[in-house]
């Protein structure tokens, strides 16, 4: 069993013993802590809530609203939702702050609750720290029997939610409903379900290939978009001539695209193409986190903008992008965010500005991914003993590389020329993560191969 307790929220494997895994307990201590935080901090005793379509959701659900009715906070429950939808709905309810119960793209034994401010944004570290600090001195106070919250269900937001995308200036409905799109979809059996064909339809798309799209939580393959996992969704498209196949994770904040021959758009490259669309029509500023593909800088670049990176986490990428008035941003993970629409990873703005792109490009999705620079990234670790100084080594692999350009803001991020690398410390295991990237696979792996044979050499040495 697994509880991971971070600034972000809280996260772990369903059961177990309390403190060890996501137990009924460890539920209601967090929850009654982030209510709290809430409204000490906002004095808005309101709460949205939503969730993903995992077996163990409604379960928490229930947990989650009891405890914030125990704190005397409303609750504004939007069922089975998406992290976006979520996202929206906190400040146009005027709530004080939102949870979202989803374990992104993890197995279905995980379960979490994501937290978010009054903005509808996720909390930050110095109030992710407030509330981890309330929860572990348990310094709850609960309501009185005539001061409990009252929950409202709310099933608005889906409508809502589509209408504002297609409001937006850059989304024309009118180019994707003439381009005649045949579409097939992979929502694994979540949220994705509801909401995708619902956005489709409404966009004009009229051929839709449904491939899990029954919300009950059962996974059929693990819920994480990589190439790996999408093999089905590459054989329907090509037996069913698809113009390309649209794939999300179970809470419907990242997005993938398979291309019509079957072979995959690579989600480095969703970001990529929205990107590209985005600053065609508004020239502006772009940033990704530190591992996400240089072929964003490039396309900013080209089109007169300045890219920026920023630390892993999406936290930080909303955070640089307010600093340098990014018009798009996002993660290499197929995290597209939008702030037009709100700052949070939204897969649903991305499939409509990716398919008004695509229907004015007016050629196959395949020739608008080679139209874009080719890079590869390898992902590679090396595992130390837990002892081990991994800061005092850094600096090391730094002091060798000196005479690169190079970075800490997180970890550290060595550039060769258009190939770099980025080591970063596991937060939870003694490991170094080691991202390359180059123009072949190749020379990607040699390049990581070159580091973790520095790393090695010095480890020797000292």
């Amino acid at each position: 069993m697994t509880l991971i307790k971070s600034i972000s929220g809280i996260r772990g494997t369903i059961g177990g013993i309390a403190g060890n895994g996501l137990t009924p307990i460890d539920i209601v201590k967090f929850t009654a802590a982030y209510g709290s935080w809430v409204v000490n901090k906002t004095n808005n005793k309101k709460i949205v809530l939503g969730r993903d379509a995992r077996i163990s959701g409604e379960m928490v659900n229930n947990l989650v609203i009891g405890t914030l009715q125990g704190l005397g906070i409303e609750v504004i429950d939007l069922g089975l939702s998406t992290t976006p939808t979520v996202e929206i709905a906190v400040p146009m309810e005027k709530a004080g702050g939102g949870i979202i119960l989803t374990a992104s793209h993890n197995p279905k034994q995980w379960n979490a609750l994501k937290l978010l401010n009054e903005k509808g944004e996720f909390i930050s570290d110095a109030d992710g720290k407030e509330v981890l600090d309330i929860a572990e001195k348990s310094e709850f106070e609960f309501a009185d029997v005539d001061a409990l919250g009252k929950v409202i269900s709310n099933d608005t937001y889906l409508q809502k939610h589509i209408d504002i995308i297609l409001d937006l200036p850059l989304v024309d409905v009118a180019a994707i409903k003439a381009a005649n799109f045949k579409i097939a979809i992979d929502c694994v059996n979540s949220t994705g379900g509801i909401f995708v064909p619902a956005l489709l339809k409404a966009l004009g798309v009229e051929t839709v290939y449904e491939l899990y799209c029954e919300p009950n939580g059962h996974f059929p393959h693990n819920p994480e978009p990589l190439p790996e996992n999408l093999t089905e969704i590459a054989k329907v498209v090509q037996s069913k001539n698809a113009d390309l196949g649209i794939v999300v994770d179970p809470d419907v904040d990242r997005l993938c695209f398979v291309n019509e021959d079957g072979s995959m758009f690579g989600e480095e490259y969703t970001l990529v193409a929205v990107a590209d669309y985005i600053l065609k029509n508004t020239p502006g500023n772009s940033v990704s986190n530190l591992s996400s593909t240089r072929a964003l800088r490039d396309v900013t670049e080209k089109s007169g903008g300045e890219y920026h990176a920023s630390a892993v986490g999406e936290v930080n990428v909303v955070n640089k992008m307010k600093a340098t008035n990014a018009i798009i941003g996002g993660e290499g993970n197929g995290g597209i965010i939008y702030p037009e629409l709100h700052y949070g990873r939204d897969a649903l703005v991305g499939i409509a500005l990716f398919l008004t792109h695509l229907a004015k490009f007016g050629k196959p999705i395949s020739v608008l991914r080679k139209s874009y620079p080719e890079y590869h990234i390898s992902k590679n670790k090396i595992t130390l003993t837990p002892e081990m100084d991994i800061d005092a080594l850094m600096v090391k692999v730094q002091e060798r590389y000196k005479d690169q350009p190079n970075t800490t803001i997180d970890g550290l991020k060595i550039e060769f020329d258009k190939q770099w690398v980025h080591l970063r410390r596991s937060n939870t295991e003694p490991i170094i993560r080691i991202y390359s990237e180059a123009s072949t696979e190749t020379v990607a792996e040699n390049l990581a191969s070159k580091i973790i044979s520095d790393i090695k050499e010095i480890l020797k040495l000292s």
